[in-house]
């Protein structure tokens, strides 16, 4: 494992040379920073992690148990799906701090946003439906029932299509999101847990955490065309879970957790063959990738820590506590003060 400075240097020069706005602002501009918002689910906060520098700069208190969150696409906003609360929360990225809330639904578990910022989607889990709500409003725009305890959220590039999975009726529901209808039903693997589009949104990937494997969806069809099937040595099947996935922007890779087999497995895209099985922790359950897919951070909500992946490495380079069982993460910049 590299020394604590060789890491911290490699990674400050990746984020230097990848970060979204670097080659674009002038040269008096204001710093960037790089951090990941990790939702804690018993902490009831949101830790705040530097990927520079692989410190925790802040543990935000939010409401009971956060789970799902995202950034708006401006990277200006952050949303956490707060489920005994039934709201979402706001938290500036600047300040850190939370500014407001809005109400969700009845246990909200995951949310997603349109490409243009204007809509966020929820699967209420408790009440079965896919909600719609109005960013600039933070009204409730409409529901579209789906299956039973809904949990997985993806909205497709084109912001024309969300996927919603549902744990107990274990389908994949295709939903028009101009129209809130509900265009397919796809039977998937038991207990479907998340969704992921591939960058040209031709395909769904969909974890089946109890069918232990992931399903590929043709967007448009809405057909099966194939599965990923894991077998981690040493191990027997009922305890490889996938849960969230990760897909590369250059839709070459995805990183799929696998819950207590305590690893992420690299697999390739285009063949479907898993390349490795990274030996990360505790219960990994999601992930976010860092600017230019260079680092992947994944939560483990056993161990209470976040594990670092150098992406081309395949290898896990570093762990940082956070706080207690976290369950997600997104990594947005903001203007350094």
């Amino acid at each position: 494992m590299p020394s604590e400075n060789n890491f911290s240097s490699a990674l400050r020069r990746a984020l230097a040379a990848s970060f979204l706005f670097a080659t674009t602002l002038p040269a008096a501009a204001p710093a960037m920073a790089t951090d990941a918002f990790i939702s804690n689910e018993k902490g009831n906060s949101v830790t705040v992690l530097d990927i520079e520098t692989m410190a925790v700069k802040k543990t935000i208190p939010v409401g009971q148990r956060p789970r799902g969150i995202i950034a708006s696409p401006d990277g200006k906003t952050v949303y956490v799906a707060l489920g005994d609360d039934d709201k979402i929360a706001i938290i500036d990225p600047q300040s850190l701090t939370v500014t407001g809330d809005f109400p969700s639904g009845r246990d909200p578990e995951r949310i997603d946003i349109s490409p243009d910022g204007k809509t966020i989607f929820v699967t209420n889990e408790d009440s079965n439906f896919l909600s719609f709500i109005d960013v600039a409003t933070k009204n409730l725009l409409g529901e579209v029932r789906v299956g039973v305890e809904p949990e997985g959220l993806a909205v497709s590039p084109d912001g024309k299509l969300v996927v919603a999975t549902t744990e107990t009726t274990n389908m994949a529901h295709f939903v028009d999101t101009e129209k809130r209808k509900v265009l397919a039903n796809v039977p998937v693997d038991a207990r479907p847990r998340f969704a992921a589009f591939t960058p040209d949104g031709a395909q769904v990937w969909v974890s089946g955490e109890i069918g232990g494997d992931v399903v590929v969806i043709d967007s448009a069809t809405h057909k099966i065309i194939d599965r990923v099937k894991f077998d981690v040595p040493g191990l027997r099947s009922e305890n490889v879970q996938p849960v969230g996935i990760n897909i590369s922007r250059d839709g070459k890779l995805a990183f799929v957790s696998l819950g207590p087999a305590n690893r992420m497995a690299a697999v390739d895209v285009k063949t479907r063959e898993v390349l490795k099985y990274l030996l990360v922790g505790q219960r990994v359950w999601h992930a976010g990738f860092a600017p230019d897919d260079k680092f992947l951070l994944t939560t483990k909500g056993v161990s209470n820590d976040v594990s670092v992946i150098d992406v081309a490495a395949m290898r896990v380079i570093k762990s940082v506590q956070v706080g207690e069982s976290p369950w997600d993460l997104v990594i947005v910049g903001a203007q350094k003060p």
